[in-house]
């Protein structure tokens, strides 16, 4: 179940990754009212048609799933656009790529909470496979902004590996100290 923001980030970037995608660019922004994100791929994408039945919660694309027949993520991210007055947009072409893009105002009493961003990013960055992933992160709050970008090559190529406990430890700790630059921008 979607019990936070994070659960809908994660499942939408899980979805392109499950789209046979080699790129997704997933944007988070950020500021004391709002959340915005965005996560587009090349992978598959969808036609009119899949574009539509996408929005039903019983329909999951053939063979993407052995083990059940539905498919929640966007109709339950829809639902909670639709119920906090947010906005939610997909965006998708055939052999081309989808882009999911949603908006939900933090202080609507139907938002979810927004959940832990550094376990979702690190979760996301380790999903097993061979993508390339990039994370642009920013936050703005009494007109600064700061940002990070998180690509996972480079994580990679710096930790040696995604796997080992000692690069996960690192890499938990990397992201968990930029979020909490964030943390402090926007609750400062």
């Amino acid at each position: 179940m979607h019990r936070t923001i994070c659960d809908f980030l994660l499942d939408i970037i899980q979805n392109s990754l499950e789209a046979d995608s080699s790129t997704v660019i997933v944007h988070v922004q950020q500021d004391e009212s709002r959340c915005e994100m965005t996560v587009a791929d090349d992978g598959c994408g969808m036609d009119p048609g899949e574009l539509k039945a996408a929005g039903n919660p019983f329909y999951t694309r053939e063979g993407k799933h052995s083990h059940r027949k539905v498919g929640l993520g966007i109709p339950f991210l829809a639902q909670t656009a639709s119920m906090t007055d947010g906005i939610f947009d997909i965006q998708s072409k055939k052999d081309f790529g989808t882009s999911v893009r949603w908006v939900l105002p933090l202080d609507h009493m139907d938002t979810p909470p927004l959940g832990d961003l550094s376990g979702t990013f690190l979760s996301a960055l380790t999903y097993p496979g061979e993508f390339e992933l990039t994370i642009l992160r920013s936050a703005s709050s009494k007109g600064r902004q700061e940002s990070y970008e998180l690509q996972r090559s480079e994580l990679a190529e710096a930790l040696g590996d995604l796997e080992s406990s000692g690069s996960l430890a690192l890499l938990r700790k990397y992201i968990t100290s930029q979020e909490q630059e964030l943390h402090k921008l926007l609750n400062g």
